[in-house]
């Protein structure tokens, strides 16, 4: 999220970030979280949000709109087997299964074998998913 990559680039906290732009912490969490997207927010918490970070409120908007496009785009239409794979994993994370790494390893396989043996996914598609889901990274 680039309220993150913001925040990292300016070595700023997200509390520090709250107060000067007189927002609740819980909100800017929510945020950055996810919970809330910004484009949901007023327009006066944009405003405070871009002007403390130093941005135009388009930069902010932009990319929570771009990133929920790429999300869509990206989690949607997959091959059956590599969407069946998706979605066991996604319940054993919610439901704690104890067979996550058979599920890790399944889903690991199928987006390879969508990407290389079959070229059903780009590299940057594969990427995307590995990392969101495999390797836990924020994308």
């Amino acid at each position: 999220m680039i309220i993150e990559e913001l925040l990292a680039d300016r070595n700023m906290t997200k509390y520090r970030l709250a107060v000067q732009a007189g927002i609740p912490h819980a909100t800017l969490n929510d945020i950055c979280s996810g919970k809330t997207r910004l484009e949901k927010c007023s327009a006066e918490t944009v405003y405070k949000l871009s002007r403390t970070l130093g941005v135009s409120m388009e930069v902010l908007t932009e990319d929570g709109i771009r990133q929920a496009e790429r999300e869509h785009a990206y989690e949607y239409g997959l091959p059956d087997y590599l969407q069946h794979d998706l979605d066991a994993y996604k319940n054993g994370l919610k439901m704690q299964s104890g067979l996550m790494d058979c599920l890790w390893g399944e889903l690991y396989g199928s987006i390879n074998m969508a990407e290389i043996s079959e070229g059903s996914i780009t590299p940057e598609h594969a990427d995307y998913l590995r990392k969101k889901y495999l390797y836990g990274v924020r994308v």
